[in-house]
């Protein structure tokens, strides 16, 4: 076996491990910014609260799914969301699983389908509400960004 060969597979089950881990984390951070009223779920609604109060998010989640990968508006949405998180110092994560999503964060009148492409977490007062998964999630964008993954794709755990 050589150097990188021992390297890759020692990574491989410790970045599964830190996915799952980050996974479980991100359900934890929705649930618990969905209960402190601290999210904004949808595209444009997300547009606005970055355009409005940049300041106030702290984390940023894009969804997609292989239905709407080919569509192009979407595609840009994303690239202009990433810019700006990038500008603003903002971590931001890719899920692949948006129905899994979009029945964490709730929203959307039934029968209508729901807008979970782009998820805020908003903090509007630094010191009154602080979650150790959001912690976790920022070390975990910060380890990604140190080998070059500057939008981390995470998996939600399965109920």
């Amino acid at each position: 076996m050589t150097f990188e060969e021992v390297c890759g597979q020692d990574q491989g089950t410790d970045t599964s491990d830190r996915m799952r881990s980050a996974g479980s984390a991100l359900e934890e951070l929705l649930l618990s910014a969905k209960k402190h009223d601290c999210l904004t779920v949808g595209v444009y609604e997300s547009a606005k609260v970055m355009n409005v109060d940049p300041d106030s998010v702290a984390f940023c989640v894009l969804a997609t799914d292989e239905e709407y990968e080919c569509d192009i508006a979407l595609q840009i949405h994303f690239t202009l969301i990433q810019a700006f998180c990038f500008d603003n110092d903002i971590n931001i994560v890719r899920v692949g699983d948006i129905d899994r999503l979009a029945d964490i964060v709730g929203g959307g009148e039934p029968g209508e389908p729901k807008d979970a492409h782009c998820i805020l977490v908003t903090n509007p007062n630094l010191e009154s509400w602080k979650d150790p998964a959001l912690e976790k999630l920022s070390l975990f964008c910060e380890e990604r960004r140190g080998v070059c993954e500057w939008v981390p794709a995470i998996t939600l755990p399965e109920r």
